[in-house]
């Protein structure tokens, strides 16, 4: 990235300015919560850290390019009845039996100036973007050291900026395995992936005002995104926590593929992070394995 404000490490990878980060952190925090540890039987309340990661994202999906950067990794794990923050994600659950849970979920992408993407060059910039909406989750078997569940998340998606705008919607259901081996947790999710013609225009039209002999006017249709699949792997060593992601997505036959902004049609995500927990709770709840 070429933002003036920008500082370049000695390994080549972008500190982000504070304004520009918000949605690369909250993605950050994410993948990082959908990897921790699980809960034991009896755990504090909550617990704070802080630490560092290396994260290489596309600039957006279907982009030919990508960010490497070096983040500071907030680690933040709450075990409340109603809103909790630990593996499953940070969420408000509104609903819970033995198979099915009902929750609010969060998910972000990461902002993008324009003048930093060949394909997107002298168009606007991409801000970052929130998402926000229930999620209906459906255990569908599980043993001792591992549960495979249904995912259905549907989000309401805005912009991460001083006037946000409403990007519409996104659905992606997902089966997720988790898996317990030797101290390690392992998570996989994947499925399809779905939008409202308003979300992918934001990322995929061109507008004729924007249009050039290399890059079509394009409107984009709603519809089916693509698909993604996710890996993650945790640990917990004392007060350390160590994890990592690696995720793959594909655009192809999407319906916004043919638009001249999709340069590549599979792209590879991948981060590690080291993170310290610093404070804890000194009052501890009982909590499902």
């Amino acid at each position: 990235m070429s933002l003036a404000s920008h500082r370049v490490s000695p390994s080549g990878a972008t500190w982000l300015p504070r304004a520009k980060a918000t949605g690369l952190i909250l993605l950050w925090l994410t993948v990082l919560l959908a990897a921790a540890q699980p809960a034991q039987a009896d755990e504090p309340l909550w617990e704070l850290g802080l630490g560092l990661g290396g994260v290489r994202l596309p600039h957006y999906r279907g982009s030919d390019q990508a960010h490497d950067l070096v983040l500071p990794v907030p680690l933040a794990i709450y075990r409340g009845k109603i809103f909790r923050a630990t593996r499953e994600g940070a969420r408000a659950v509104l609903l819970e039996s033995d198979r099915f849970d009902f929750d609010l979920s969060v998910a972000a992408s990461a902002p993008t100036p324009s003048e930093d993407n060949r394909a997107r060059r002298g168009m606007p910039d991409l801000a970052g973007t929130v998402e926000l909406g229930p999620n209906l989750n459906f255990t569908v078997a599980q043993g001792r050291d591992w549960k495979l569940d249904l995912r259905l998340p549907a989000r309401a998606v805005v912009s991460l900026q001083s006037r946000p705008q409403d990007l519409g919607w996104t659905l992606s259901p997902v089966l997720n395995v988790d898996v317990q081996y030797a101290g390690w947790n392992i998570g996989v999710q994947g499925g399809p992936m779905y939008g409202s013609r308003r979300h992918h225009a934001y990322f995929y039209d061109v507008a004729p005002v924007y249009a050039t002999a290399s890059r079509a006017a394009y409107a984009a249709q709603g519809g089916y995104g693509g698909w993604r699949l996710t890996t993650g792997v945790s640990r917990r060593i004392g007060s350390m926590w160590v994890g990592g992601f690696l995720r793959t997505d594909s655009v192809a036959h999407a319906a916004f593929e043919p638009s001249p902004l999709v340069q590549q049609r599979m792209q590879l995500s991948f981060g590690l992070a080291v993170s310290w927990v610093l404070a804890t709770s000194s009052e501890r709840v009982s909590v499902d394995k």
